[in-house]
């Protein structure tokens, strides 16, 4: 079959600045051409990159898109504008993938060129659902998110697939045995991530005994990349640095391999969001697993999907009066019992079959097929 994927306006693919979603859909548009289908690239033209290319099979198609400006409205404005000018761009096709908040109201007017139109629902929706009562499926990534769907328009109960983020690329080969001690976290550094919540747990894990292990966060700042901006982060470093905490900030790693070497290092990862109605799946999480690193994460629903507590993982009450005393509690756990967390360890690694990328593109081209 003919399958478009249209990106957003605001990060280029590949992921050179970043994004979850880009990287995922960047990989399973290789899958579906792998498996024998034509697959349709477009994303955000983007400095280095040529406007159209094709990389292991899949056409690329760069249009112009934007920085990520920090006012909503301005976002939406630009949004707007990008899917105008995308609509051009689009091939024939049998099915139209989107991500994009105009797309699939402004591409169902044109159907029978681009394809039926499914809608990557990778976040919790903000009131746009109703809108989208056209289009063939509504693809929810947690069941979270198909929650908040049915909450905003329950006659759209037959549209929702729950179909899980893949990995965002084939696990290589695991390293050796974790010798360093490391706790790591990786993702946006914004306090909405819970960046003071995990600082003050690692703090107070120091002072009820915690020895030689050190503290990293891997991520952006910049407001254009979706951190907390210079302001905000150099209170945070001011606040906790005459701690003597041995804690590393690197920044955001782009290059996949230097990520994935973070992840291969750490035996502790700590995803501590307290964004309750901003996070809707957890691909941080999810990768580190993928090397052996054990997860410890809030008890936002999404993550839950698959992290299951003292099987695969550890879980938390971020809206616990007492949420770092608990954090703290947990790492001194893993920490404290390397025969617990090698059992953990174990059992994250799952997710390697689980939620391998042609594991989830064949369940994409299943509802695809049943379209069609």
């Amino acid at each position: 079959m003919r399958i478009t994927i249209l990106q957003g306006a605001f990060l280029p693919v590949p992921t050179l600045r970043g994004g979850a979603t880009e990287k995922m859909w960047f990989e399973l548009g290789k899958q579906f051409c792998s498996k024998g289908h034509t697959v349709t690239h477009i994303s955000r033209r983007f400095p280095g990159l040529p406007n159209s290319e094709i990389i292991d099979g899949v056409k690329h198609i760069r249009i112009k898109g934007y920085d990520w400006p920090s006012n909503p409205l301005v976002i939406k404005f630009l949004d707007f504008i990008y899917t105008l000018r995308s609509l051009s761009a689009l091939p024939q096709a049998d099915i139209l993938i989107t991500n994009t908040f105009w797309a699939p109201i402004l591409a169902s007017f044109f159907q029978s060129r681009v394809g039926k139109i499914v809608v990557d629902v990778a976040r919790i929706p903000k009131g746009q659902m109703r809108f989208y009562h056209t289009v063939a499926y509504l693809r929810a990534n947690s069941s979270s998110v198909k929650q908040a769907i049915l909450a905003e328009a329950p006659y759209l109960c037959n549209k929702i697939i729950v179909i899980p983020n893949p990995l965002p690329y084939s696990p290589p080969p695991l390293s050796p045995k974790k010798t360093e001690r490391l706790i790591l976290y990786c993702g946006r550094i914004h306090p909405e991530k819970g960046i003071e919540l995990l600082l003050r747990a690692f703090d107070l894990a120091c002072k009820r005994g915690l020895r030689n292990w050190s503290l990293r966060l891997v991520g952006s700042t910049d407001v254009s990349a979706g951190g907390g901006g210079s302001a905000w982060f150099k209170h945070i470093v001011n606040k906790f640095s005459c701690e003597g905490l041995p804690v590393e900030w690197f920044g955001p790693l782009y290059n996949e391999q230097l990520l994935q070497d973070q992840y291969n290092r750490a035996p502790i990862f700590v995803y501590p969001s307290i964004a309750d109605k901003g996070e809707s799946f957890g691909m941080a999480p999810l990768e580190a697993m993928a090397f052996g690193a054990v997860p410890i994460v809030s008890s936002i629903a999404c993550f839950q999907d698959f992290i299951k507590p003292e099987a695969n993982g550890l879980i938390f009450d971020h809206r616990s009066a007492s949420s770092a005393s608990l954090l703290s509690t947990e790492i001194l756990k893993l920490v404290n019992n390397p025969k617990i967390r090698d059992e953990l360890s174990k059992n994250a690694l799952q997710v390697r079959q689980s939620h391998h990328p042609s594991t989830i593109a064949d369940q994409f081209l299943s509802y695809f097929n049943r379209l069609l």
